[in-house]
């Protein structure tokens, strides 16, 4: 009843003071039943319903901007904005995006997805707005998840030299920075931002210096005014960097946070309100199961449990399996994650051996540089972590790891096309920027089998090693071809002649699929599982290009510096053979172009990318008839 009066910014003003409750209430049933049917972020969303509209009640938008942090809890901001009618399409090809998107709306004033940006984003944005003096609020939304990321405190600690308003909201739904110590912290915290008290404080001090020993007064009430709130005002921690604290405040009480952002508003420097909420809030099941419901799949409302349940294990299974055996069987086995126990599969792992198990919170950077401590002490680290998210510690891969040849074995889930989560999430340049890196050493499963030898592999391999799998179910075909794991060696599925496909990872099925669609129609065709994409298999591509006419490379990568290119630039280096009076093979390559790629399906990504089997089939085949029109 009252969501449908919302049909633009603003309107949420309209909505009397006694009604905004029910709002909240038809915002939450709304999320629950949408994402129930598309999937998405629900618990995230659901726990921030109230802070959100009482930042849309404090402020007017689009003028003032609000920064949110990755950007999953984004979606009730979306609803006061206008975009009910997007949900239908949400994280869907073509439809609306699950992430605050600046195309999408120009109440979005900032593009996010991965964690910690946020402080660093919203302070660029009020240094821009004074340069050019203008007037609005900036507000950067963080949880306390994103905070563990060091990127939020280098931002905090640059902001606290601001001499000009900038709001930074704590969304605490888990992490007790700090206790609420009852009525003097709630009477410190209302005073200390009003009008008359700020006046008041800037008169006296102004007073004073113009006394002689008046500027050793002011730093004596200074000092004695800290010494006090340490006893008793919680966020002194962000006090002692410069930052105004505010709080703790009920996280879902409207107008009491109302009240603060607009006391916040009046601070001359950055302020900090930390707001307590409960993920989940209002929904049974994901206030019981948090992770479940962080990225939910589509789900039965009744029960929370999903609408299509897996039945096959998926890569991310294989892995949590075979971490506890290669665990089990040398003890230094260590694992390390960047708050993603339960995505990346290493939940068994912690409660099994807790003492080995390391979760760094959202700071992937310290994560591959413990993980090179852990290596450089005699212990054996894996570091699980999702190929997009790895990009954030590109630097410490090579400074800290690469330079010093380091065994630190890094898992990389969720490469490739991931789907509906969009561009900030797809991993599709991880086997770019780790070929780059001198002593990095590339591979990638064809099926759940490979996976499991190329860890035991990787344990034994005496240098920084990285295994590439993707979303999804593992793919138990082939099951019949298990050859050894051998150092930058690939594994020859099927010899004949003419057509060579050499297939990366999870493209093998992929390539299986197109060698069918070839021999169908009369070609002969040979099929490579790559295993290393670094370093290349150069002893068989020197003996491919002796007996086939041309070369396909298959990759769920950009093909800028990807398995491709690299084979493209070998071949290229090669002397024309002279076997039975032909060329060197030419090399294409099938892989993603050099753009982002939106959310939507997998599936529909692939068949927009030409990465289906008929796409590649299709292109393979007009390559060979212009080759054979050609020699004529």
């Amino acid at each position: 009843m009252y969501l449908e009066k919302i049909k633009k910014q603003n309107d949420i003003k309209k909505i009397e003071r006694e009604h905004l409750g029910e709002l909240a209430q038809e915002i939450r049933d709304f999320l629950i039943r949408k994402i129930s049917v598309t999937g998405g972020h629900l618990g995230s969303n659901l726990g921030c319903v109230e802070l959100t509209m009482a930042l849309h009640l404090a402020l007017t938008l689009p003028q003032d901007k609000i920064v949110w942090d990755v950007g999953h809890q984004a979606y009730t901001h979306k609803l006061l904005t206008g975009r009910v009618q997007g949900f239908d399409t949400l994280r869907k090809y073509g439809g609306m995006s699950g992430f605050p998107k600046r195309k999408e709306s120009d109440c979005d004033c900032f593009d996010t997805g991965h964690s910690s940006t946020s402080i660093s984003a919203g302070l660029g944005m009020v240094q821009a707005r004074d340069l050019l003096k203008q007037d609005f609020t900036v507000v950067s939304v963080i949880g306390d998840g994103a905070l563990t990321g060091g990127m939020a405190y280098e931002a905090i600690n640059n902001a606290s030299k601001l001499e000009t308003n900038f709001i930074i909201i704590l969304n605490d739904n888990n992490m007790s920075i700090s206790e609420n110590v009852g009525g003097v912290s709630k009477y410190l915290n209302a005073i200390r931002t009003t009008e008359n008290y700020l006046d008041l404080k800037n008169t006296v001090y102004n007073a004073l210096i113009g006394f002689q020993h008046g500027e050793s007064m002011v730093k004596g009430i200074r000092r004695v005014k800290n010494d006090v709130k340490r006893l008793v005002v919680p966020g002194m921690y962000f006090e002692d960097l410069g930052v105004t604290y505010m709080g703790p405040v009920d996280g879902h009480d409207i107008q009491k946070m109302t009240r603060f952002i607009k006391e916040a508003k009046k601070v001359k420097g950055p302020v900090l309100i930390h707001m307590l909420t409960t993920k989940g809030k209002g929904y049974g099941p994901a206030e019981k199961h948090p992770a479940r419901f962080h990225g939910a799949e589509p789900f039965e409302i009744e029960t929370g449990l999903p609408t299509h349940p897996r039945t096959k294990a998926n890569y991310t299974d294989i892995f949590s399996t075979v971490m506890i055996k290669l665990a089990a069987r040398d003890e230094r086995v260590v694992a390390i994650t960047a708050a993603m126990a339960d995505g990346t599969g290493l939940k068994r792992f912690r409660n099994i051996y807790p003492q080995r198990f390391f979760d760094v919170g959202i700071a992937e950077e310290h994560a591959v540089t413990f993980a090179a401590g852990l290596a450089a002490g005699g212990l054996r680290p894996v570091v699980a972590i999702y190929s997009s998210f790895l990009q954030r510690a590109y630097d410490q891969i090579i400074h800290d790891v690469c330079i010093q040849n380091l065994p630190v074995i890094f898992a990389i889930d969720r490469a490739g096309l991931v789907g509906s989560d969009g561009e900030t999430h797809q991993g599709i340049f991880d086997l770019s920027y780790l070929s780059s890196i001198p002593n990095m050493h590339v591979m990638a499963p064809k099926n759940k089998w490979e996976l499991s030898d190329m860890m035991k592999f990787a344990l034994q391999f005496e240098g920084p090693i990285a295994i590439r799998y993707p979303r999804g179910e593992a793919y138990d075909g082939l099951q019949e071809f298990r050859a050894p794991i051998v150092y930058g060696k690939s594994e020859v599925l099927y010899e004949e002649e003419d057509i060579c496909i050499l297939a990366v990872g999870s493209m093998v099925k992929t390539a299986l699929s197109v060698r069918k669609i070839l021999k169908d129609i009369g070609y002969a065709c040979t099929l490579v599982n790559v295993r290393f994409v670094k370093p290349i298999d150069e002893k068989l591509i020197e003996e491919l290009v002796c007996s086939h006419r041309l070369l396909v490379t298959i990759e769920e990568n950009v093909e800028k510096g990807g398995f491709g290119e690299s084979v493209r630039s070998f071949v290229d280096s090669l002397p024309k053979c002279s076997k039975k009076d032909i060329r060197a093979a030419k090399v294409i390559c099938a892989a993603l172009p050099d753009l982002y790629v939106e959310h939507g399906s997998v599936s529909v990504l692939e068949e927009e990318l030409g990465l289906t089997d008929g796409c590649i089939a299709k292109r393979i085949v007009t390559e060979w008839a212009g080759m054979e029109h050609a020699q004529q």
